[in-house]
């Protein structure tokens, strides 16, 4: 389980947007974490099952992203590795194996139990699909998550997979 509730991530996911004054998608993480000061790099991962990894040193962070990765994934593990980054400030080197985007956090057997990497997935989605941006896309219509086309739209306006948009989707509707 968690250790940090899905609040206070969510808290610090939208400060950091707030701050960078980020108000509509695809939220831009590369830029957002240059903007932060960190690295990123895109690397041909051999064997394409390492999605990213993250490595602090004291006078540098950078985050290695799987290049052979579609550029939604991409994005996803941009996002995740910034999770570890404001949220797991005392690791110097992670390295995240293909890891599942799904954002539930109840959900066991759909996601990892460490918790560092269930932290750093509810944080990805904060990031990349803010609750108060899809809260404002969705306030007018009842929300069919087996609306293909809806869901097909959303995620692309997110730079987002449909399973994760569906997930996210979800778990805001059981927010309420």
């Amino acid at each position: 389980m968690p250790t940090k509730s899905r609040r206070d991530i969510r808290t610090i996911a939208e400060n950091l947007l707030s701050k960078f004054d980020v108000k509509r998608p695809p939220i831009p993480v590369d830029d957002l974490a240059a903007k932060c000061g960190v690295r990123i790099r895109y690397i041909p991962y051999a064997g394409n099952d390492v999605s990213g990894m993250i490595y602090r040193s004291a006078s540098t962070v950078i985050i290695g992203v799987n290049s052979l990765h579609h550029p939604n994934r991409r994005r996803f593990t941009i996002a995740h590795e910034l999770g570890h980054y404001f949220l797991h400030k005392g690791i110097e080197v992670h390295i995240d194996h293909e890891y599942p985007i799904y954002v539930n956090a109840r959900s066991s057997s759909s996601q990892s139990k460490d918790p560092e990497e269930v932290e750093a997935n509810i944080f990805a989605a904060e990031i990349l699909m803010p609750k108060i941006m899809l809260q404002d896309e969705i306030k007018d219509r009842v929300v069919d998550i087996d609306d293909d086309q809806f869901l097909r739209d959303l995620a692309k306006k997110y730079g987002v997979s449909t399973v994760a948009m569906t997930y996210r989707l979800s778990n805001i509707q059981e927010e309420k």
